[in-house]
């Protein structure tokens, strides 16, 4: 008779994951589809693309729209605020021109422009899922990497920023995690071809925002330093990546300088700003009652003295300050950090007391334990991510702090604490898994009677 074989049915099985889910956890356009999808979507039934106009539509890009209205209408890169002042260095040029782009094909202050310009942001934040994804697969994980983006796609802080503000800020965390991940590669890739990247990133993101630029000597220092380990060379790459950078800015150099007869690196608002942050009513916020647009003198100031002269007398009104009374700058610029990190709060109160700003501290708190978590196991790009979150906020410690200001840092920000989250996760699973001591049973335990080894 044939033996019959029987098979024994484990007692249970592991459900696999979704069969999509295992496609779609690791592929950039599912990440880049559903990221832009969810924003779209918000923005349409929102209608986060009507802007009010009781304040003439200000809020429509503020003085990004200004200035491009004033060059959709043939004025040139003027008129920043809300009457005409003539030329202006108040906001770097790239915004501003892509918002004049925008009005000449679909009106000025309309709402297609804004439907429009709000649809450009939400494709940048959409496509930083990518960076996010290769930054954190580099120095942690896959699984980290896969968590990090998918937060990133769905978490509404991001989407919040891309759908409500016309202004450059989900430009500039797009341009940081692209070139936060090209310093992570420069050690491995040979060629000029990076180094062409880097110096064209570096160009577009100084034209975007400058303050961008305080991470730059920190990108560039440690590819250089990480490839010197490797015995590679970076001279010419290094020169090559600086002639495409100041090709890239020299020529809003030369306009700035033939207009305003004097050398502006870029934008010219820094004492204006410095002022805002700073003088004898100074609480660690913004003091927007000093701004020429809300400010009747301060907007008459400006026009009669200019926008040069203005900016150097408010840089010198706060200064003056500062010397006169260095202790209570340095306590105001320590609430300043607070703000920062913590979120500002709408009455001036230290610490902030709403909810919100918890949310928004919990998000720093992750990120500064995650960040010496990777530094104390010296994961690959830690000390990277260290640099950016210690250079590119300092000056808003001494200027004024905003929560858009921390969102070109954010993507960081969020692998940093997907990180964290993840080491708890595996902490505690591998206590799970720990058996317990086996406790000696009679049947195993020798008598007092049975001989024992020599």
């Amino acid at each position: 008779m044939p033996s019959t074989v029987t098979t024994t049915q484990p007692a249970y099985t592991l459900s696999p994951r979704p069969h999509w889910w295992a496609q779609a956890r690791t592929s950039f356009f599912w990440m880049v589809v559903i990221g832009f999808a969810l924003r779209f979507g918000w923005m349409v039934v929102a209608h986060t693309y009507k802007f009010r106009t009781s304040d003439e539509n200000f809020g429509f890009g503020w003085e990004m729209g200004r200035i491009g209205r004033a060059i959709a209408e043939g004025h040139g890169f003027s008129n920043p605020f809300d009457i005409q002042t003539g030329p202006t260095a108040w906001e770097p040029p790239l915004y501003p021109f892509l918002i004049s782009g925008v009005f000449r094909l679909f009106g000025v202050y309309s709402h297609a422009s804004a439907f429009v310009l709000l649809t450009i942001n939400s494709i940048f934040s959409a496509l930083t899922a990518i960076p996010i994804f290769l930054i954190a697969k580099r120095c942690f994980s896959e699984k980290v990497a896969v968590w990090s983006a998918w937060t990133w796609v769905v978490i509404p802080y991001a989407i919040y920023w891309c759908t409500h503000w016309v202004w450059e800020t989900s430009l500039s965390a797009l341009l940081i995690a692209t070139i936060f991940w090209l310093a992570l590669t420069m050690e491995e890739k040979d060629g000029l071809k990076l180094w062409v990247q880097f110096g064209l990133l570096w160009g577009v993101a100084a034209l975007n925002s400058p303050v961008l630029l305080a991470f730059l000597p920190v990108s560039g220092l440690w590819g250089w330093y990480h490839r010197a380990k490797r015995g590679k060379r970076s001279l010419a790459g290094v020169v090559l990546a600086s002639v495409l950078f100041f090709a890239c800015i020299t020529p809003w150099l030369v306009r700035n300088y033939r207009t305003f007869g004097q050398f502006v690196f870029l934008r010219s608002n820094f004492g204006a700003e410095l002022r805002m942050g700073n003088g004898p009513w100074a609480d660690g916020t913004w003091m927007f009652y000093l701004h020429p647009t809300q400010n009747v003198y301060a907007l008459a100031q400006y026009r009669q003295m200019g926008e040069i002269a203005y900016v150097a007398e408010r840089k010198r009104q706060a200064l003056e300050w500062i010397k006169q009374d260095p202790a209570r700058f340095l306590w105001v610029s320590f609430k300043k950090f607070v703000y920062y990190w913590a979120g500002t709060p709408k009455l001036s109160k230290f610490p902030p007391p709403e909810v919100k700003n918890s949310l928004f501290l919990a998000s720093s708190v992750l990120c500064f334990w995650g960040l010496a978590r990777a530094l104390r196991r010296r994961k690959p790009g830690a000390w990277l991510f260290f640099w950016l979150i210690l250079s590119y906020p300092a000056v808003y410690y001494f200027v004024f702090p905003h929560a858009r200001y921390r969102h070109p840092i954010d993507p960081e920000i969020g692998i940093l604490a997907v990180y964290l989250i993840s080491e708890a996760e595996k902490k505690s699973i591998n206590k799970s898994c720990t058996p317990a001591p086996a406790s000696a049973s009679p049947a195993s335990t020798p008598s007092a009677t049975a001989p024992r080894s020599a």
